[in-house]
Protein backbone atom coordinates (compact mmCIF):
# COMPACT_ATOMS: atom_id res chain seq x y z
CA UNK A 1 0.00 0.00 0.00
CA UNK A 2 1.22 3.32 -0.55
CA UNK A 3 1.98 6.18 1.88
CA UNK A 4 1.74 8.76 -0.48
CA UNK A 5 -1.21 10.84 -0.26
CA UNK A 6 -4.17 11.39 -2.90
CA UNK A 7 -4.76 14.66 -4.35
CA UNK A 8 -7.38 16.68 -2.82
CA UNK A 9 -10.71 17.01 -4.52
CA UNK A 10 -11.18 19.37 -6.79
CA UNK A 11 -14.06 21.85 -5.31
CA UNK A 12 -16.79 21.62 -7.54
CA UNK A 13 -17.87 25.48 -7.88
CA UNK A 14 -21.38 26.34 -7.24
CA UNK A 15 -23.81 27.17 -9.96
CA UNK A 16 -23.02 31.18 -11.60
CA UNK A 17 -25.91 32.53 -9.67
CA UNK A 18 -24.66 35.43 -9.04
CA UNK A 19 -25.21 36.49 -12.93
CA UNK A 20 -28.38 35.25 -13.14
CA UNK A 21 -29.39 38.94 -12.57
CA UNK A 22 -27.59 39.82 -15.20
CA UNK A 23 -28.88 37.50 -17.94
CA UNK A 24 -32.33 38.08 -16.88
CA UNK A 25 -32.22 42.21 -17.54
CA UNK A 26 -30.26 41.79 -20.87
CA UNK A 27 -33.38 39.03 -21.72
CA UNK A 28 -36.03 41.37 -21.02
CA UNK A 29 -34.81 44.30 -23.04
CA UNK A 30 -35.29 42.04 -26.05
CA UNK A 31 -38.07 40.70 -27.86
CA UNK A 32 -38.26 37.06 -26.80
CA UNK A 33 -38.49 35.84 -30.72
CA UNK A 34 -35.44 37.85 -31.87
CA UNK A 35 -32.89 38.32 -29.53
CA UNK A 36 -31.61 41.00 -32.09
CA UNK A 37 -34.54 43.32 -31.43
CA UNK A 38 -34.67 45.48 -28.58
CA UNK A 39 -37.58 46.05 -26.72
CA UNK A 40 -39.71 49.26 -27.54
CA UNK A 41 -40.27 51.46 -30.34
CA UNK A 42 -37.16 52.28 -32.87
CA UNK A 43 -36.78 55.59 -31.64
CA UNK A 44 -35.75 54.23 -28.49
CA UNK A 45 -32.87 52.31 -29.74
CA UNK A 46 -31.33 55.56 -31.70
CA UNK A 47 -31.76 57.38 -28.78
CA UNK A 48 -29.95 54.54 -26.90
CA UNK A 49 -26.80 54.89 -29.32
CA UNK A 50 -26.93 58.96 -28.90
CA UNK A 51 -27.43 58.64 -25.11
CA UNK A 52 -23.97 56.03 -24.99
CA UNK A 53 -21.83 58.27 -27.06
CA UNK A 54 -22.13 60.80 -24.35
CA UNK A 55 -19.78 58.71 -22.40
CA UNK A 56 -17.41 57.55 -25.59
CA UNK A 57 -13.98 58.51 -25.17
CA UNK A 58 -14.30 61.29 -28.44
CA UNK A 59 -17.18 63.05 -26.60
CA UNK A 60 -15.34 62.90 -23.27
CA UNK A 61 -12.23 64.22 -24.44
CA UNK A 62 -13.27 66.90 -26.39
CA UNK A 63 -15.44 68.13 -23.36
CA UNK A 64 -12.59 67.94 -21.01
CA UNK A 65 -10.30 69.75 -23.29
CA UNK A 66 -13.18 72.50 -23.71
CA UNK A 67 -13.74 73.14 -20.62
CA UNK A 68 -10.01 72.66 -18.75
CA UNK A 69 -9.11 75.40 -22.09
CA UNK A 70 -11.70 77.69 -20.73
CA UNK A 71 -10.56 77.09 -17.03
CA UNK A 72 -6.78 78.28 -17.49
CA UNK A 73 -8.36 81.22 -19.93
CA UNK A 74 -10.35 82.01 -16.78
CA UNK A 75 -7.60 81.75 -14.26
CA UNK A 76 -9.05 79.00 -12.39
CA UNK A 77 -6.05 76.79 -12.40
CA UNK A 78 -7.01 74.52 -9.73
CA UNK A 79 -10.37 73.62 -11.15
CA UNK A 80 -8.62 72.91 -14.75
CA UNK A 81 -6.27 70.40 -12.52
CA UNK A 82 -9.30 69.11 -11.10
CA UNK A 83 -10.63 67.93 -14.36
CA UNK A 84 -8.54 66.85 -15.32
CA UNK A 85 -6.91 64.81 -12.85
CA UNK A 86 -10.24 63.54 -12.53
CA UNK A 87 -10.50 62.52 -16.25
CA UNK A 88 -7.14 60.69 -16.46
CA UNK A 89 -7.27 59.26 -13.12
CA UNK A 90 -10.33 57.39 -14.10
CA UNK A 91 -9.56 56.45 -17.73
CA UNK A 92 -6.16 54.60 -16.09
CA UNK A 93 -8.36 52.90 -13.24
CA UNK A 94 -11.44 52.46 -15.95
CA UNK A 95 -7.99 50.45 -18.37
CA UNK A 96 -6.54 48.94 -15.42
CA UNK A 97 -9.70 47.20 -14.10
CA UNK A 98 -10.73 46.17 -17.11
CA UNK A 99 -7.52 43.87 -17.54
CA UNK A 100 -7.24 42.79 -13.95
CA UNK A 101 -11.08 41.42 -14.25
CA UNK A 102 -11.26 40.44 -18.05
CA UNK A 103 -15.16 39.99 -18.10
CA UNK A 104 -16.22 38.80 -21.36
CA UNK A 105 -19.08 41.10 -23.41
CA UNK A 106 -22.45 39.83 -22.75
CA UNK A 107 -22.99 36.54 -25.51
CA UNK A 108 -26.33 36.05 -24.96
CA UNK A 109 -28.03 39.15 -26.90
CA UNK A 110 -26.53 40.43 -29.92
CA UNK A 111 -24.54 43.76 -29.15
CA UNK A 112 -26.10 46.76 -31.30
CA UNK A 113 -23.07 48.75 -30.85
CA UNK A 114 -19.17 48.19 -31.73
CA UNK A 115 -17.11 47.09 -28.56
CA UNK A 116 -13.69 45.94 -28.11
CA UNK A 117 -12.40 46.11 -24.36
CA UNK A 118 -13.34 43.63 -22.10
CA UNK A 119 -16.96 44.12 -19.93
CA UNK A 120 -15.83 45.00 -16.31
CA UNK A 121 -16.13 47.63 -15.24
CA UNK A 122 -18.44 49.79 -17.85
CA UNK A 123 -15.68 52.51 -18.85
CA UNK A 124 -18.73 54.30 -20.12
CA UNK A 125 -20.60 54.53 -16.98
CA UNK A 126 -17.54 54.67 -14.87
CA UNK A 127 -16.37 58.08 -16.96
CA UNK A 128 -19.46 59.54 -17.20
CA UNK A 129 -19.67 58.95 -13.93
CA UNK A 130 -16.21 60.52 -12.61
CA UNK A 131 -16.50 63.84 -15.13
CA UNK A 132 -20.08 64.79 -15.04
CA UNK A 133 -20.51 64.61 -11.93
CA UNK A 134 -16.97 66.46 -11.06
CA UNK A 135 -18.06 68.82 -13.90
CA UNK A 136 -21.51 69.02 -12.02
CA UNK A 137 -19.98 70.16 -8.47
CA UNK A 138 -17.77 72.78 -9.95
CA UNK A 139 -20.81 74.29 -11.38
CA UNK A 140 -22.62 73.34 -8.14
CA UNK A 141 -19.73 75.70 -6.44
CA UNK A 142 -19.88 78.67 -8.28
CA UNK A 143 -23.54 78.96 -8.52
CA UNK A 144 -24.42 78.84 -4.27
CA UNK A 145 -28.45 78.67 -4.46
CA UNK A 146 -29.80 75.87 -3.51
CA UNK A 147 -31.70 75.49 -6.39
CA UNK A 148 -28.78 75.64 -8.68
CA UNK A 149 -27.14 73.39 -6.88
CA UNK A 150 -29.85 70.49 -6.77
CA UNK A 151 -30.21 71.25 -10.93
CA UNK A 152 -26.48 71.09 -11.63
CA UNK A 153 -26.13 67.50 -9.68
CA UNK A 154 -29.40 66.50 -10.64
CA UNK A 155 -28.12 66.73 -13.89
CA UNK A 156 -25.10 65.50 -13.98
CA UNK A 157 -26.58 62.21 -12.03
CA UNK A 158 -29.18 61.70 -14.75
CA UNK A 159 -27.11 61.97 -17.48
CA UNK A 160 -24.48 59.40 -15.79
CA UNK A 161 -27.74 57.14 -15.24
CA UNK A 162 -28.71 57.70 -19.06
CA UNK A 163 -25.45 56.77 -20.31
CA UNK A 164 -25.12 53.73 -18.34
CA UNK A 165 -28.44 51.88 -18.55
CA UNK A 166 -27.74 52.61 -22.63
CA UNK A 167 -24.82 50.25 -22.27
CA UNK A 168 -27.17 47.75 -20.96
CA UNK A 169 -29.96 48.13 -23.53
CA UNK A 170 -27.89 48.09 -26.50
CA UNK A 171 -26.43 44.48 -25.20
CA UNK A 172 -22.83 45.42 -24.83
CA UNK A 173 -22.55 45.22 -20.57
CA UNK A 174 -24.09 43.42 -17.72
CA UNK A 175 -26.35 45.08 -15.56
CA UNK A 176 -23.24 44.63 -12.90
CA UNK A 177 -20.61 46.21 -14.90
CA UNK A 178 -22.63 49.41 -15.15
CA UNK A 179 -23.30 49.38 -11.66
CA UNK A 180 -20.01 48.91 -10.56
CA UNK A 181 -18.56 51.37 -13.20
CA UNK A 182 -20.96 54.04 -11.50
CA UNK A 183 -19.77 52.97 -7.87
CA UNK A 184 -15.76 53.69 -8.97
CA UNK A 185 -16.67 56.85 -10.92
CA UNK A 186 -18.50 58.33 -8.34
CA UNK A 187 -16.15 57.52 -5.72
CA UNK A 188 -13.09 58.52 -7.75
CA UNK A 189 -15.08 61.86 -8.55
CA UNK A 190 -15.69 62.75 -4.81
CA UNK A 191 -12.04 61.28 -4.11
CA UNK A 192 -10.71 64.27 -6.74
CA UNK A 193 -12.59 66.61 -5.02
CA UNK A 194 -11.63 66.09 -1.55
CA UNK A 195 -7.97 66.01 -2.47
CA UNK A 196 -8.61 69.64 -4.61
CA UNK A 197 -10.55 70.78 -1.42
CA UNK A 198 -7.54 69.90 1.07
CA UNK A 199 -5.74 71.96 -1.56
CA UNK A 200 -6.97 75.12 -1.36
Amino acid sequence: MSSAREPPAPIVAPPDEAFELDREILLALRTPEDLADPVGPDWLQHAATDFTSLGGHAVLITLILAIAGFLLIDGHRRSAALVLASSLGATGVSAGLKILFGRPRPDIVDHLVGVSTPSFPSGHALLSAAIYLTLGALLAREFPQAALRRYFMGTAIALTMLIGCSRVYLGVHWPSDVLAGWCIGAAWAWLCWKVAGQRT
